[in-house]
């Protein structure tokens, strides 16, 4: 179980709608969003179609045109973002299908299903807003991703 560039990216990238629209109440660019997070536009766009289609966030085409959030801070957990992109965090070498090895469930299993539970519930408990609410105003990018 390894939280992948995809779920790290992807919450980086809302971060940054987050932060940058609410100062202009604008769509924001997924050029823009690459440039200030060094993040492969196409792998953005990528991202953005399963954050789009899961209703995370809200497209806008034209002149002017990019990405809003969908709901407000409040209501995005970044559990949401990490199922959203389809990061796989489960830390059952069987995925969840009970057959371990040989068709069996495996000793451990109920103990790496409590940690995926557990690990999804506090991500659950974590929105965009508690994040923004930690960031230095000063230095709002300083707050996206970390490489490690």
């Amino acid at each position: 179980m390894k939280l992948t560039t995809k779920g790290k990216f992807a919450v980086t990238a809302l971060l940054d709608i987050a932060i940058y629209s609410e100062s202009n109440s604008r769509p924001i660019t997924l050029y823009n969003i690459s440039e200030r997070q060094n993040i492969s536009l196409s792998y953005l766009e990528q991202l953005f179609v399963k954050l789009r289609k899961n209703q995370v966030v809200k497209s806008y085409k034209g002149p002017g045109g990019g990405y809003m959030l969908n709901r407000s801070l409040e209501e995005i957990n970044i559990s949401e973002i990490i199922r959203a992109v389809d990061e796989d965090m489960d830390a059952r070498t069987c995925r969840g299908n009970k057959n371990c090895k040989d068709n069996r469930k495996c000793l451990t299993h109920d103990l790496w299903a409590g940690l995926t539970s557990e690990l999804y519930s506090y991500l659950d408990k974590i929105t965009l807003k508690d994040l923004i609410q930690k960031a230095d105003p000063k230095e709002p990018t300083k707050i996206m991703f970390c490489p490690n």
